[in-house]
């Protein structure tokens, strides 16, 4: 594109480039304080940690890429930030940086009356990305930044410069007033955390414009820092409404996406602190839900669901509760008890479920009831993958802010790189994460999570904690029951060869977790009416003398074999403890409908 400017004073792409990065570096470098300061929506302090994954993104992407044309470098800014957004403020931001690509798209460079109109365009924009907009906010603090460059741009021979200065001084002013604006900030005595980083981005663009080149040098370090974890924010004290305690967030493509639709359709589902940010082909949603299925089945209506994520606020606000403890963290694949994950505030990071074409966060994003329903509907069979790094390093981030360490205790890692991607988000950290592999799955990995949250709230350090676990691996044994091994086999935990056999001799073959952490498949039993009384039999059989369980029973799609399992194991066992869990998809795509699984561990006291 040709770029022909008539005005000295006119702001070029270069010059906005670098000026947008010194801003995204002072909003980056500013994150902690912002943290500290977050009381609104919910005082969940990590405005400035999604402020600054957020604008992150714009530096890994769009600015890291030269143009020399306006609007082609804010179309592409606008894409990064809606890509990368996190959080509410990070989905406002994003749709502001948006609006502002749409206003200027065909601009060369940016006069007053150009930059006026675009910022304009991102404040309405970003004003109708919310469901319900809020008063004393980031929302308050951009409409006053555009009222004074609306009023610097119709001066006579105004510049964009000038106006930008004059529009900063009514932000600040804006910023200031955002506590008489909403009684929360004024109870906590401090400024909108996200109208503080509008601001704080504004400052970083002004040190560009005045200081040139050195500035954007000044917080060169803050580009690798976005994603790091900060210290503990000194204002979480507001309880989270239960009914809507997943932060939860998706990014949404295709064509023609009706926003306005969209945004009425998750209200509809009840949604809370709902923001849809975007363009037409990418949407970004953000929202506070008791159930993020309801959440990400909305969406799936209107394009394909990606970079999905539900944050269980509660957890994460029992973490800013224990400053001395560690945090427990354990993974979908262990069918933890959700009563077990309550009482010792137990994080579960989620596998992702692939279904007929669409992915999914198992237990958050697919119940385990309804996976069952579609899988039995499905003419493919499901496919499970491990969570990223990145859902680690969210958790992570977020204990590590409160909590002096973590533990994470994971599926064998003989049988998922779930473990892998744990300890890929542990490395190079100030604080330690121990990731401990429990050489188990499902109701033996549970036990183990179990225990180690059970001792860190009784204020054990990282050293016992490991030592207890590895004491206790051993022990632990995990049976499963399948009904139909045809998965299992598929995925290859179970040997080919089993299959033909199974299929021959009409037993229903049981499989136990070995010593080394793998699945083999240990007997079988003829019984098909009776076969939960027959399993409970086999297990106690092989199950070693002790004055006290702990036991862990989950089924796929199959409750009343599974009260059945646990009423028959508490007849022939001296039971101390024990839970009926529905086993979840990262299992139940494997095991198949029908399977019934027992996790047995000596109890403490035993």
């Amino acid at each position: 594109m040709s770029v022909a400017t008539a005005n000295p004073s006119d702001v070029t792409a270069p010059a906005l480039r670098r000026a947008l990065i010194s801003g995204a570096r002072r909003v980056i470098a500013s994150r902690d304080e912002l943290n500290r300061i977050n009381v609104f929506p919910v005082a969940d302090g990590d405005t400035g940690s999604n402020l600054a994954s957020t604008l992150g993104s714009v530096l890994q992407g769009a600015l890291s890429r030269r143009s020399r044309h306006i609007g082609e470098l804010l179309v592409g800014i606008g894409n990064d930030a809606i890509d990368g957004a996190r959080g509410n403020s990070g989905a406002i931001m994003a749709q502001f940086l948006v609006g502002l690509a749409e206003q200027a798209r065909n601009a060369p460079v940016l006069d007053a009356a150009t930059l006026a109109l675009a910022v304009r365009r991102g404040a309405d924009s970003a004003r109708a990305a919310l469901a319900q907009p809020v008063e004393g906010t980031i929302l308050s603090v951009i409409s006053a930044f555009a009222d004074a460059l609306d009023e610097a741009a119709k001066q006579p021979q105004g510049d964009p410069k000038g106006g930008f200065a004059r529009a900063l001084q009514r932000a600040r002013t804006a910023l200031a007033d955002t506590p008489k604006q909403m009684a929360l900030l004024q109870k906590a005595g401090v400024v909108d955390a996200g109208a503080r980083g509008f601001v704080d981005w504004l400052e970083g663009i002004a040190e560009y414009v005045d200081g040139g080149p050195r500035a954007v040098r000044l917080h060169g370090h803050a580009t690798a820092a976005a994603n790091d974890a900060g210290p503990m924010p000194a204002h979480v004290h507001e309880d989270v409404d239960p009914a809507h305690r997943y932060c939860t967030e998706c990014l949404v493509t295709g064509d023609g996406i009706d926003r306005v639709a969209l945004q009425a359709a998750l209200a509809g589902a009840g949604v809370d602190s709902l923001v849809v940010a975007g363009s037409a082909t990418r949407v970004r949603v953000h929202g506070h839900v008791g159930t993020p299925q309801r959440l990400f089945d909305a969406c799936a209506g209107f394009g394909h669901v990606d970079a999905m994520k539900a944050d269980d606020m509660v957890l994460q606000q029992r973490s800013t509760e224990s400053p001395s403890l560690l945090a427990v963290i354990t993974d979908s694949a262990s069918d933890l008890p959700a009563v077990i994950a309550e009482r010792y505030g137990i994080h579960v990071v989620p596998a992702r479920i692939s279904l007929d074409g669409r992915d999914y966060l198992d237990r958050l994003g697919l119940t385990a009831g309804e996976f069952y329903r579609r899988m039995a509907a499905s003419k493919a069979l499901p496919q499970s993958s491990q969570p990223p790094p990145g859902d680690f390093r969210r958790v992570f981030d977020h204990v590590l802010a409160y909590q002096p360490g973590a533990v994470y205790v994971g599926v064998s890692r003989t049988l998922s790189g779930t473990l892998q991607s744990g300890e890929t988000a542990a490395r190079g950290r100030d604080k330690p994460v121990r990731c401990i592999d429990s050489g188990h799955v499902s109701a033996g990995e549970s036990l183990l999570a179990w225990r180690a949250g059970e001792m860190a709230a009784a204020g054990a350090d990282g050293d016992a904690i490991e030592r207890e676990l590895q004491r206790l691996r051993p022990l632990t044994k995990t049976w499963a029951m399948a009904r139909d091994i045809s998965h299992a086999v598929r995925g290859g935990r179970i040997p080919r060869w089993a299959g033909p056999v199974v299929r021959w001799s009409g037993l229903t073959p049981v499989a136990a977790v070995s010593d080394a952490g793998t699945l083999k498949v240990a007997g079988g039993l003829f019984a098909k009416q009776r076969a939960p009384e027959a399993f409970a039999r086999y297990v106690a059989r092989r199950t070693p003398a002790s004055k006290g369980w702990r036991v862990v029973v989950g089924h796929s799609d199959a409750l009343a074999d599974g009260e059945r399992l646990l009423a028959a194991l508490r007849e022939r066992l001296p039971v101390v403890e024990a839970h009926l869990v529905e086993v979840g998809p990262a299992v139940g795509a494997h095991a198949g409908q029908g399977t019934l699984v027992v996790g047995l561990q000596p109890a403490p006291s035993a």
